[in-house]
């Protein structure tokens, strides 16, 4: 599965962001590059800089994927988190700590009876975030 987000007017600065904290490959594909007449019919009216495409390709296979949302209200992702699953706590605690960084702790990071490392957040562009470091032996 490929998470796909829906942001308002943020895309380009939450996706470049993600590759920042989690690297890989990003591309962003803008409305302007979208040939002239294709736009013709669109339902909407797209406002500069609008993002109709993302993806950041992780390097270890994992995709994430986002637009903006023409319809959308502002106010962040809803009713999902994306999980991270780490073997190394030192990364974990860096991942954590930076997609928190202006945004909202709901866990803080810390031991949990199933895991070394587990806690959750929101980030600045209102995506939730789960990350989890596996216990040993885990799979």
């Amino acid at each position: 599965m490929h998470p796909y987000l829906f942001f308002t007017n943020t895309t380009r600065a939450a996706m470049t962001r993600y590759h920042e904290i989690l690297g890989g490959h990003l591309e962003i594909l803008g409305m302007d590059a979208m040939p002239p007449g294709e736009a013709e019919g669109m339902p909407f009216e797209a406002p500069e800089g609008f993002v109709m495409h993302a993806a950041l390709k992780l390097d270890n296979g994992d995709l994430l994927l986002a637009s903006d949302d023409p319809g959308g209200d502002g106010q962040g992702v809803k009713g999902m988190s994306i999980n991270i699953t780490l073997e190394d706590q030192v990364e974990a605690r860096r991942i954590f700590e930076a997609f928190a960084d202006g945004g909202e702790v709901g866990m803080a990071l810390g031991e949990t009876f199933w895991a070394p490392l587990f806690g959750t957040c929101t980030d600045r562009f209102g995506v939730n975030w789960m990350i989890n470091v596996e216990a040993a032996g885990e799979v």
